[in-house]
């Protein structure tokens, strides 16, 4: 067992240069506890928003990274066995304490989730967040049905692929919004029934293609678009705030009569492990496997390439989930 690791560390808020590689001591479990050899993590909007200073709390220096996937370590008093494959995320990662930008990382029993899967780490890396917030926020935050049309405002996001997958395999219309022409052709060839140019106002475009209104919108990009994203959608429809790809995040002033359009509802999601029940995640992984489903494009980056990667992240250069893998693909 090394008694040292590899790990990012954000020295304090600020551009990418305050992203560290630096050798730290490996933690060590306290009951109740688990230590993750990981293997890789995915790149997610919260980490961003750490470094450019908007979460609130949190003490630096800090290994950033609210997900990881790699193998049980040590789980003392656990029912986790070392070896198990294992994901986890939430629960304060990169927040509370120190997440899983690193070789190895130590989060509470309740923010694992165990399975078992054949597919490369780098894939597995892209998983855990996006396909709890997507699969939280059609069934809890949006009730989706079979049948019914969603618009996903803010497609070409790893949640926004990911959403539209999993919609599409429930039975639902999926229309999807980009503010990049070029990326049009890659929300069709990832299923999206009504891949749609967003100029800042798509209501007009979205009721052309459903008259009353959507059923459902998942609204991804944040409060700028929200009103219009409301303005889309049906009486007795639903806009689910699940994403902040805008970083605005608060209605100055809300006015609720003024605000929302009559007999349509608005409604918010943010999940922890929990709400990505094992069987939920296994299933998923299951599918991905079997080549029945695709959460999306991704994109693989090295740990000594962290900056490189939050560069994208920050200026959007890439379209869908941003990996990093610790170690070796094997």
């Amino acid at each position: 067992m090394p008694t040292t690791m590899r790990a990012v560390v954000l020295t304090a808020p600020g551009p990418v240069d305050n992203l560290q590689i630096r050798e730290l001591a490996v933690p060590e479990p306290a009951p109740g506890w688990v230590r993750i050899a990981v293997r890789a993590f995915g790149l997610n909007r919260s980490e961003l928003h750490l470094r450019r200073g908007l979460a609130e709390g949190v003490r630096f220096p800090i290994v950033p990274g609210i997900e990881a996937v790699g193998t049980v370590d040590a789980a003392p008093g656990s029912d986790l066995r070392p070896g198990e494959q294992v994901a986890a995320l939430m629960g304060g990662m990169g927040r509370a304490y120190d997440g899983g930008y690193a070789e190895y990382t130590v989060v509470p029993r309740s923010s694992v989730i165990p399975f078992h899967s054949d597919l490369p780490w780098a894939v597995l890396g892209g998983v855990p967040e996006t396909l709890q917030t997507a699969y939280g926020s059609l069934t809890t935050g949006l009730d989706l049905r079979p049948g019914q049309t969603l618009l996903i405002r803010g497609g070409t996001s790893a949640l926004g692929y990911a959403t539209a997958a999993l919609a599409k395999d429930l039975g639902a219309t999926v229309l999807a919004t980009t503010r990049q022409k070029d990326r049009l052709d890659t929300l069709a060839a990832h299923g999206v029934d009504h891949p749609i140019l967003d100029g800042g106002a798509v209501a007009a475009q979205a009721r052309r293609i459903a008259p009353d209104g959507v059923d459902a919108a998942l609204e991804l990009v944040g409060t700028p678009t929200l009103p219009d994203t409301l303005a889309a959608t049906r009486v007795h429809g639903t806009v689910c705030f699940a994403g902040m790809l805008s970083d605005q995040w608060t209605v100055p002033d809300f006015y609720p009569i003024g605000y929302l359009p009559t007999g349509v509802r608005l409604t918010a999601y943010g999940g922890e492990a929990i709400d990505l029940p094992a069987p939920v995640l296994q299933r998923y992984l299951d599918r991905i496997a079997g080549g029945t489903l695709s959460l999306g494009p991704s994109h693989t980056y090295r740990l000594d390439q962290i900056r490189e990667a939050h560069h994208a992240l920050d200026t959007n250069t890439a379209s869908g989930k941003l990996v990093v893998l610790t170690g070796s693909e094997s």
